[in-house]
């Protein structure tokens, strides 16, 4: 089942999406791109409007010990004209 499922037959349609990667390692950067194109395609919106990024915690906390990933996601729900 498709993720928009939920919102789409409601009128909804995503705005944005904005995504932070919390990992000390691996490096997310060469992930990045098709990071985008997934969610994109998922969320059945453009690719313009998808961001992801990625930060550290410098070293602290489990994700600084690199005993996992954290990750933030926002969306934007817009809702669609009639």
């Amino acid at each position: 089942m498709k993720l928009t499922a939920g919102f789409k037959p409601k009128g909804y349609r995503v705005g944005n999406v904005d995504v932070t990667i919390i990992a000390q390692s691996p490096k997310m950067a060469p992930h990045i791109p098709q990071m985008r194109v997934n969610i994109a395609e998922d969320l059945s919106c453009h690719m313009d409007d998808v961001n992801v990024k990625a930060t550290t915690t410098e070293q602290l906390g489990f994700t600084g010990r690199k005993e996992g990933i954290a990750c933030e996601a926002v969306t934007l729900l817009v809702k669609s004209a009639a």
